[in-house]
């Protein structure tokens, strides 16, 4: 314990002492004191490294372990923090520890998230990620966090499609900026996105004179979200053409309106 203080206090010769001359545990040691007092959290990032290496079969090569996959990722090194943590699960995978190195692995494809104009086949990953941590891990301190992160992520997704839906719309293609609502409508109506997208819907099938999956989707709308805003936008515009929401035909939407009905829709 000496040599460990005298380390951690960087004075004399003690600093350069190889760290094979110190045991497991307080290589480990030092590793939380850099951890806790550094400005720089990599610079814990060695000591847990060398436990592996010098002590490999040890209780703390195992906590080493996950340590080194919390610093990368805290360390924003996250291709590195999931390969740490998909070692330790290899290694470990019915240790205490494993449904966090599940979690991390998840949380570092959802904190590579970017905004809804990117690319989005990370906020993929983070969703299977998070899906496996739900799954695999439901009694877990991790799993509420997951679930709701995973929430996040499938709003995000959401978010992309009303985003391109949206600019088709405004460019008047309004064949493609249907199909991009009525994925949200369908794939992601848990979503806070779902009430846009009816109305979107009522714009699109309005400008293309479809009037029956207009209406229906303002019924829809109304059944729904009667005190959102993109309902009395819809219902302004329907009443403008003398029309009102109200299901009518046997489009796609009317069959959504039937099932929301009888409680299988949303």
């Amino acid at each position: 314990m000496a040599l460990l203080l005298a380390a951690c206090a960087g004075g004399g010769n003690q600093k350069d002492i190889p760290l094979e001359n110190y045991t497991a545990e307080e290589i480990y040691r030092q590793g939380e004191v850099a951890l806790e007092t550094g400005k720089r959290p990599a610079d814990a990032l060695i000591y847990f490294q060398e436990i592996e290496r010098i002590y490999p079969y040890t209780d703390y090569a195992r906590r080493a372990l996950i340590m080194q996959a919390f610093v990368l990722h805290k360390t924003k090194k996250y291709e590195e923090a999931r390969a740490a943590a998909q070692r330790f699960l290899d290694f470990y995978p019915d240790d205490e520890d494993a449904a966090y190195a599940q979690y991390l692995m998840a949380l570092s494809y959802y904190d590579q998230i970017d905004d809804v104009g990117r690319d989005q086949g990370l906020t993929f990953l983070a969703l299977q990620g998070m899906r496996d941590v739900i799954e695999k891990y439901p009694d877990s301190e991790y799993a509420n966090s997951a679930i709701l992160k995973f929430d996040l992520a499938f709003d995000h997704l959401a978010g992309k499609e009303m985003e391109i839906g949206r600019y088709y719309l405004k460019r008047k293609n309004y064949a493609a900026a249907l199909n991009r609502f009525r994925s949200v409508v369908q794939d992601y109506q848990t979503t806070s996105h779902t009430a846009e997208a009816l109305h979107r819907l009522v714009e699109c099938y309005l400008a293309l004179g479809l009037t029956d999956e207009a209406q229906t989707a303002g019924a829809i709308l109304g059944y729904n979200y009667q005190s959102s805003p993109f309902y009395q936008d819809s219902y302004k515009l329907l009443k403008s053409k003398g029309l009102q929401p109200e299901a009518k035909g046997d489009n796609w939407l009317a069959k959504v309106y039937r099932q929301m009905i009888r409680g299988e829709w949303l």
